[in-house]
């Protein structure tokens, strides 16, 4: 039996262990930077493995460490563990019995996929070339998130490459995708305070309006991508938000709008931060109104190694056969994995978790969200597969 079977029954046997600790974790979800009984838990689990643990990292993040018996590269491997503030809205056994509070994205799989994968590691560490670095990463929902605070600990020195996965809804259960170069947006926020004269509704003519220069900077920010971008640069310039007034004969004095911006390319997202400050800067002198724009950058896109993406593809088709193994398309969600590959070679891979006969179709973040359980098996074996194969490239040790 070749090395790559032995891995894949090894993981299977572990498929039922996979499944009740993803279905703890959805039961007791934490939002992110409150995880603190979440990483209690990996940190049970992988204390009874006899993995080398270091907690409290940016607050509850933390890194485990197998080391093997035979030289070799050190591989990162990452899962991210917190939750969303979303009230379940599932009829199932494993439902949030957390109010207000659910595992929308996938983060408890991901998690209890590295648990299986420090498992199988722990199992084999006489035969390991090299060592495995697992990353239980905290905080990825909300910026700055928690990979830079893991990067300063020291989550990457030492490290030869980097790899991670996702739980993918929109792609059906059995299929995998990723792409060279940019594959997620960044994602940037914006508030913007517009400070007017308010006064009577009849007599406008004494007021800076502050919900017309806001209406006036709602229309005018949508040119910024439609005629001030190259078209054939993906970007996205949303405002989610407009506040102002209380009533129907009194003109607002105050408006508060916030929006977001996404971009693949970092010259589009620096152009459209100067445009939409020019922009409020000029709306906001016509009318006379002060606008107090507060704008934050949040996480770069991810980019990935296009050597590791090549190592995606083969290794892929080997382990799921050559129709599993997709290109992904772009997509303008963000993730904070992108700055372990600001860093280190590497890949961020979309593992298919649809399943429209289980009910997990959902989008993610919404309160229906659910997954396709098998797909946990795909990701451990693909990404011990990875490792593996990086592992075996530079000296042929193979496990």
């Amino acid at each position: 039996m070749n090395a790559s079977k032995q891995r894949e029954e090894a993981l299977s046997g572990l498929y039922p262990k996979m499944v009740q600790w993803r279905r703890y974790l959805h039961r007791n979800p934490e939002v992110s930077y409150q995880e603190k009984e979440t990483a209690a838990f990996i940190v049970g689990v992988l204390t009874e493995l006899g993995c080398e643990v270091r907690t409290g990292l940016g607050g509850y993040g933390l890194i485990a460490t197998i080391k093997g018996a035979l030289p070799g590269p050190t591989v990162a491997l990452r899962a991210d563990i917190d939750a969303l503030a979303i009230q379940d809205q599932k009829q199932v056994e494993y439902a949030s019995q957390v109010p207000g509070v659910m595992h929308a994205c996938g983060h408890d799989g991901h998690t209890a996929t590295m648990l299986a994968i420090a498992t199988y590691y722990a199992s084999v560490r006489d035969r390991l070339a090299g060592s495995r670095r697992l990353l239980f990463q905290a905080s990825e929902e909300i910026s700055p998130g928690g990979a830079l605070p893991l990067i300063e600990y020291g989550a990457l020195e030492g490290v030869d490459a980097v790899y991670g996965v996702h739980l993918w809804t929109p792609l059906p259960y059995g299929v995998v995708a990723s792409r060279e170069g940019a594959m997620m947006a960044s994602a940037d926020e914006f508030s913007l305070e517009i400070v007017g004269k308010g006064g009577h509704g009849g007599l406008p003519h004494d007021t800076v309006d502050a919900i017309v220069v806001g209406s006036d900077l709602v229309m005018a920010l949508q040119t910024i991508v439609s005629r001030q971008v190259n078209p054939l640069q993906p970007a996205v310039v949303s405002i989610g938000t407009f506040q102002a007034g209380h009533t129907n004969n009194i003109i607002a004095g105050h408006a508060l709008l916030k929006g977001t911006v996404r971009a693949f390319d970092p010259t589009v997202r620096d152009t459209i931060r100067e445009r939409i400050q020019a922009t409020v800067s000029h709306i906001c002198g016509l009318y006379g109104a002060e606008g107090k724009l507060d704008y934050r950058m949040g996480y770069p896109p991810v980019v990935n190694d296009g050597q590791e993406v090549e190592r995606f593809f083969r290794v892929g088709r080997q382990l799921l056969g050559e129709e599993a193994v997709q290109t992904a398309s772009m997509v303008m969600a963000a993730e904070d994995f992108a700055y372990y590959l600001h860093h280190k070679p590497g890949c961020f891979i979309f593992v298919g978790a649809g399943n429209e006969a289980l009910q997990s179709c959902y989008a993610h973040h919404h309160p229906m969200f659910d997954l396709d359980e098998r797909a946990m098996l795909v990701s451990a074996r693909l990404m011990i597969e990875l490792a593996e194969d990086y592992a075996a490239s530079p000296n042929e040790a193979i496990l």
